[in-house]
């Protein structure tokens, strides 16, 4: 019964980077492979250490965080949404300035998609589940979800066009107001 918590924790959490990586792949800007783990494998490791460090933290840095977390991770995937968009419209334009696998856009999506991590972190204490191959399981998971997104995203796009930026930056937009809602509404 705890493998199967776990696991579903993790595919839950793991739908971000998903998503995110889905969209990066439609805009085509990682090119090699090596890019590609290298994004991958960064959601898998801000998912586990977001997840590692709230459960370290416990419920004493809860407090201070809670009431902006969902706001930093809305404008986060608003901006990249928006650079995705606006790169959709323009034929010769792209979504980040450079590649998304390195520098300050890789942190920034890492981020992004592990916020929730470090709540569900927290959680991982109170219901009782093996905080070790928790903290595993959730950047397997997410490294490999991640993977197939990007992968994904490129094909759609060799499929569908330049377009589906926009569909993409559409997506992370909503999972955006999803996490402003969620926590505005709780």
């Amino acid at each position: 019964m705890e493998f199967l918590t776990i696991t579903l924790i993790s595919v839950g959490l793991a739908m971000d980077a998903f998503a995110v990586s889905l969209c990066i792949g439609t805009a085509g800007q990682i090119s090699n492979l090596r890019g590609k783990i290298r994004l991958a494998g960064h959601f898998g490791i801000f998912q586990s250490g977001m997840t590692a460090l709230g459960w370290l933290m416990g419920s004493t840095i809860v407090q201070y965080v809670e009431g902006f977390d969902h706001w930093i991770a809305f404008v986060l995937l608003g901006y990249v949404a928006i650079n995705l968009i606006r790169s959709g419209f323009d034929e010769n334009g792209k979504a980040f300035e450079q590649d998304p696998s390195t520098g300050k856009i890789l942190v920034i999506l890492s981020v992004a998609t592990s916020i929730d991590a470090f709540a569900v972190g927290l959680s991982i204490a109170f219901i009782k589940v093996p905080v070790l191959l928790s903290i595993g399981m959730i950047g397997i998971v997410a490294l490999l979800l991640s993977g197939a997104g990007l992968f994904t995203g490129a094909r759609l796009t060799a499929t569908f066009g330049k377009r589906m930026e926009i569909l993409g930056g559409l997506i992370l937009f909503a999972i955006g107001i999803k996490v402003l809602l969620t926590h505005l509404l709780a």
